[in-house]
């Protein structure tokens, strides 16, 4: 390439101007689509100056190929018909065979050069009418071929109609100096150098044209996963609403607050190995260590004999059961300690809303839609004379911040609230209802034990941060939002999030 790029620049510095680059190509003994490259380098740096030449011409089809020795398909079956008595056309056939054969009688028939004779008995014969042709269509393949120019019309016939010919162009350049000639390229330098600055040759030395328009290289820095923009979004709702954010940072509980504490009782399905996750060691905690002794009782009588309106479980509750150590299965459990010192604090009670967002753990099987751990959000207001309706405003007033606005509720079961409610929003973008979050009043079996007044009550709902994460991502399988094959390239690709706008 640079002896290609010294070879141009030298007779361009002979000749002044080049007239076409194709000359010249052919001269250096390369292809014109090689000098094509050198001549656009050139033509960037501002060392040479090319004006486009186009060039047209016709060249032969495949097919035109073979007339050029053999003759037209008219004239082949032109010579194949005897003079005189002629022949037939099933002979005719037989000695132009193929379309060359079809072709040309009907272009011979045109041209009048034969004719049908059914004068006779018997099959119609094809008869000379002329004695003998001239072969234009051969003698126009002929003129492609030496590049002579076509009459138009005769051009345009073999082109279009006949497509024995076919258009073809390209582009050469005629070349001039352009404003920074030289006979070898400088390449440019990017920076100022003390050798430079030291020897003076900074004075001639060119320097790049710096391009102020073009963006900066990004400065290496970390990326929020999707999750935590969507939970910095949902904790700013909560707590432009006035709400105070709990501490979920234990993520292991005792099975006293994760279900005992939530009037759950201890053969409950969800107490079961198989949907939660066990400690071995420690695998106990003593019920003793951050738990009243009267608590822990009222808790025991509230199970076996009810009260505050219950009957209860009427089973025999169990201490060690309720000391066993688990990864906490919902942050309700972080709720329910909240709620007790919240009961007991000095001064007497005072209302509360609290929320929460962080991880829980459950034995699930993993698929696209659930992981063994996710996130979830909570929020809980206590206050005193707090109705259903009360819970319907505030899940109306928090969801149309997300910009959901349309809910539905239905009647649901929960161990710990009563009554229990499914929140369902419409999707505009599914056309459907999706199910978005549980709400519910916490029962009094769970906050009387607590030692909270008989006239204050809870209202609480939860939905998972994982769902909404993957609706406003577009991300359909939760393992590629959540685990060990989240691509980096999505963490670093995603873009803000906005939720309500």
């Amino acid at each position: 390439m640079a002896d290609l790029e010294t070879s141009l620049l030298q007779a361009l510095h002979a000749q002044e101007v080049i007239a076409d680059s194709g000359d010249l190509a052919k001269s250096l003994g390369v292809e014109h689509i090689v000098l094509v490259g050198t001549i656009r380098s050139l033509q960037a740096s501002e060392m040479i100056i090319a004006e486009d030449i186009d060039h047209f011409r016709y060249v032969l089809t495949d097919e035109a190929q073979g007339y050029l020795t053999a003759g037209s398909p008219e004239a082949q079956v032109f010579n194949a018909v005897p003079a005189g008595e002629g022949i037939t056309l099933a002979e005719l056939k037989a000695r132009v065979p193929g379309e060359a054969g079809d072709v040309g009688f009907k272009q011979a028939m045109q041209q009048r050069w034969l004719a049908l004779d059914k004068s006779a008995a018997g099959e119609p014969r094809v008869v000379r009418k002329v004695d003998a042709i001239e072969d234009r269509t051969q003698q126009l393949l002929a003129d492609v071929t030496g590049g002579r120019e076509l009459p138009k019309a005769e051009a345009e016939s073999l082109a279009k109609k006949r497509k024995l010919i076919k258009p073809e162009q390209w582009k050469t350049y005629k070349l001039t100096k352009g404003p920074k000639f030289a006979l070898e390229r400088k390449k440019p330098a990017t920076d100022l150098t003390f050798e430079m600055m030291s020897k003076g040759t900074w004075r001639t030395q060119e320097f790049k044209d710096y391009n102020f328009n073009a963006l900066g290289v990004p400065p290496p820095s970390g990326q929020l996963h999707p999750l935590l923009k969507v939970r910095s979004q949902f904790r700013k709702i909560f707590t432009q609403m006035g709400f105070e954010e709990m501490p979920t940072n234990q993520y292991v509980e005792s099975s006293f607050w994760n279900f005992d504490a939530l009037f759950q009782p201890q053969q409950h399905p969800a107490r079961d190995a198989h949907d939660t996750f066990f400690l071995t060691k420690p695998a106990n905690t003593p019920a003793d260590r951050g738990v009243d002794k009267d608590y822990l009782n009222r808790v025991k009588s509230v199970h076996e004999m009810g009260g505050y309106g219950s009957v209860g479980y009427g089973y025999s509750w169990k201490l060690a059961e309720s000391e066993k150590n688990l990864l906490r299965t919902h942050t309700t459990a972080v709720s329910s300690r909240m709620l007790y010192r919240l009961a007991n604090q000095p001064g007497g009670f005072k209302p509360a809303k609290y929320f929460s967002i962080d991880r829980v753990f459950r034995n699930e099987q993993v698929d696209r839609t659930h992981l063994a751990e996710f996130h979830q959000v909570e929020g809980l207001v206590c206050d005193r004379g707090l109705t259903l309706g009360d819970l319907i405003g505030v899940l109306n007033q928090f969801f149309s911040r997300l910009g959901l606005k349309k809910l539905r509720f239905k009647p649901a079961f929960n161990p710990y609230t009563e009554p229990s409610m499914e929140i369902f929003s419409y999707s505009e973008q599914l056309g459907k209802w999706m199910e978005v979050g549980n709400s519910g009043m916490f029962r009094p079996e769970m906050l009387r034990p607590m030692g909270l007044p008989e006239d204050v009550n809870v209202i609480a709902w939860g939905l998972s941060l994982e769902r909404p994460t993957m609706i406003l991502y577009g991300i359909d399988n939760i393992r590629d939002l959540f685990g060990h094959k989240v691509s980096l390239s999505m963490v670093r690709k995603n873009p803000l999030c906005r939720l309500g706008l």
